[in-house]
């Protein structure tokens, strides 16, 4: 998905708003935010300024409205949002909901909207299967400046965890293309027939808010897995992707196998292949290196192999696959 450059359509909100357990998450870390804010002697009269960057069709804004009501807080809500379809969408929900006292809706761009006061609680969902690979950290770069000093931002940080797989039907779909660009494109997919070769291990963490403007959204990482002795030898066809997220303090949501959120359907793992595959045998190690590049006008990952043999980097100069900003 290119949810920056493009405007997401109606059947995709309608798929991401029915996934229950991640509003309920949000509206658990948003109930913690208000509580730890606001002491029980200024719930009256003390009102919370809450901001949803990326409010689409209005989930964020109810779970946020569902937290103040269940913590007796007050809240104010700024609503922003780019997609014009989806802001109709908005000021029918406010008015049906009679939420018009306490939803200010804002059609536009968070990276060019200028807010009219700061914000206590900063709320989104920009999150891709990879963590940041719908550019989160750089809609949140941009939106940072809306935030009091000791603001709260939710999610207050996210990482990406990749392990090795076995995964020979993926490879032989994206063989059958006879094309470079191909296996230099991560997928999103339904992980079905796949051998996990080795536990995951986390690969870049994006915190929020950024102590510093100076902090680059750059990342690079090298990963050794090691192949257990008892599997055998095995194809490495790619490396399967997921995220960990935490909401605010310990509400987290997130689709890494060992720790993910159960009944959520939000997220599929995301696959990087390997252009040629690699042959393991029991005990080896597998030295993998991948970058999250920035450019001008687009973010984009490589990826390559260089133990036990060496592959060419994938998607150099984000050739084949890139997300714009």
């Amino acid at each position: 998905m290119q949810p920056l450059m493009d405007n997401l359509e109606a059947q995709t909100y309608e798929t991401f708003e029915k996934d229950a357990m991640k509003y309920i998450q949000y509206q658990r870390a948003v109930s913690k935010a208000l509580l730890d804010r606001v002491p029980d002697e200024e719930a009256f009269t003390k009102t919370t300024v809450l901001m949803v960057v990326g409010a689409g069709r209005g989930p964020l804004v109810r779970a946020s409205l569902q937290a103040a009501e269940e913590t007796g807080r007050k809240l104010k809500v700024f609503a922003v949002e780019k997609n014009p379809n989806a802001v109709v969408t908005l000021h029918a929900l406010v008015k049906l909901e009679g939420w018009e006292d306490s939803v200010t809706i804002v059609s536009s761009d968070m990276r060019h909207w200028n807010a009219p006061e700061k914000a206590d609680i900063l709320v989104s969902e920009l999150l891709g299967s990879f963590g940041d690979n719908e550019l989160s950290p750089e809609c949140l770069d941009g939106a940072q400046r809306f935030l009091k000093e000791d603001g709260i931002s939710i999610p207050s940080s996210y990482t990406s965890f990749l392990q090795p797989v076995t995964a020979s039907k993926l490879h032989n779909d994206i063989k059958a293309h006879k094309d470079l660009v191909h296996f230099e494109t991560a997928y999103v997919v339904k992980i079905h027939n796949v051998a996990r070769l080795a536990p995951t291990q986390p690969v870049f963490t994006f915190t929020h808010p950024k102590h510093s403007d100076k902090e680059s959204n750059q990342r690079y990482k090298k990963l050794q897995f090691v192949i257990p002795n008892d599997t055998g030898s095995a194809m490495v066809h790619g490396f399967t992707g997921y995220f960990d997220a935490t909401l605010y303090k310990d509400v987290h949501l997130g689709i890494e196998p060992s720790t993910a959120t159960p009944n959520m359907f939000s997220w599929f793992a995301i696959f990087f292949p390997l252009r040629t595959p690699i042959c393991l045998s029991p005990g080896s190690n597998l030295d993998v290196h991948f970058w999250r590049c920035c450019g001008p006008t687009k973010v984009w990952y490589e990826w390559s192999v260089t133990s036990p043999t060496s592959s060419p980097i994938h998607n150099t100069n984000g050739r084949s696959y890139w997300v714009g900003l």
